[in-house]
């Protein structure tokens, strides 16, 4: 069988435009990954196409054509003129609706490890092409590296290396879909004309963090009028030992916090968790 890694998505920083003719909003992002934490597939010969999903987050979850590994299994069949046949198991250990990108990240990893199964062999660009017809994040989510998302997700720029730093990733437990958090943007009126600046070097810690108190995700207050629990999330994060850095990730409902390594990372985790014990908050470390 074929396996591959889903690593969860970050938006370090995100700058939304107002929306488009089409609907869709420009965005600018500075967006990594985390080195452990994420979903892992595996995929076998079928005579069918197949997706069975294991892992505490998969009960919520369709294994439908709707899902959105099948609808990448099944475009890239398309592309390669055969038949969508695959068993696809998927460990489901990230959120869902959660901003971290764990459904773009999933079938991101669909295209990478079908096109190797298949033995298609396209190129990163012509899987790229396709990822963008699945959503925003999931281009970035096929290069598995530090970028610069702008457009509509479809123009990435990468940065070079980014400052390793610990990173404790709380999510309250409540979903927080993207499509809503959106139209709450909007409604606000939020939706302004974003200047796309290139990002600067931010390979230094210290670069990288006055970098990001310098650019916002703008839909952290959208996410928080449609779950409060956000908020309660970031001031956990905020209060613990030794944090150099607190936001939202994406849509949200996913916040983050930057540590100086991964042992503070550790120690920020174990404080949140007190904190928040049996309050069912999902609270992971790990590093970028």
């Amino acid at each position: 069988m074929t396996a591959y890694f889903a690593p969860a998505k970050l938006n370090l920083t995100l700058r939304v435009g107002p929306p488009q003719v089409d609907g869709r909003h420009p965005l600018d992002s500075l967006v990594c990954f985390t080195k452990r934490l994420g979903d892992h597939l595996l995929v076998g010969t079928a005579t069918d196409l197949e997706l069975e999903i294991s892992g505490p987050f998969s009960e919520s979850l369709s294994a439908g054509k709707d899902n959105l590994v099948c609808r990448a299994a099944q475009i890239l069949a398309d592309v390669g003129g055969i038949p969508a046949k695959a068993n696809i198991r998927l460990m489901k250990n990230l959120p869902i609706a959660s901003g971290i990108g764990g459904g773009s990240a999933d079938a991101a990893a669909a295209l990478h490890a079908l096109n190797n199964f298949w033995e298609l062999n396209l190129p990163l660009p012509d899987l790229l092409v396709l990822g963008a017809q699945l959503g925003a994040d999931v281009p970035a989510c096929l290069t598995g590296q530090p970028v610069h998302m702008t457009g509509t997700g479809e123009t990435l720029t990468p940065i070079g290396p980014l400052a390793a730093m610990g990173v404790v990733l709380v999510n309250p437990g409540v979903p927080c879909p993207t499509g809503p958090v959106y139209r709450a943007y909007d409604e606000l009126g939020a939706g302004l004309d974003i200047v796309i600046r290139p990002v600067p070097d931010v390979s230094e810690r210290e670069s990288l963090l006055a970098y990001l108190c310098e650019v916002p995700n703008d839909l952290e207050r959208a996410a928080i009028s449609l779950v409060p629990e956000v908020a309660e999330a970031m001031e956990h994060l905020t209060a613990s030992p030794d944090v150099r850095f607190v936001r939202m990730s994406g849509s949200g409902a996913t916040c983050f916090a930057l540590y100086d390594d991964e042992l503070a990372a550790q120690a920020g985790k174990n404080f949140v968790l007190t904190g928040l014990a049996n309050r069912g908050f999902w609270v992971e470390a790990d590093r970028i």
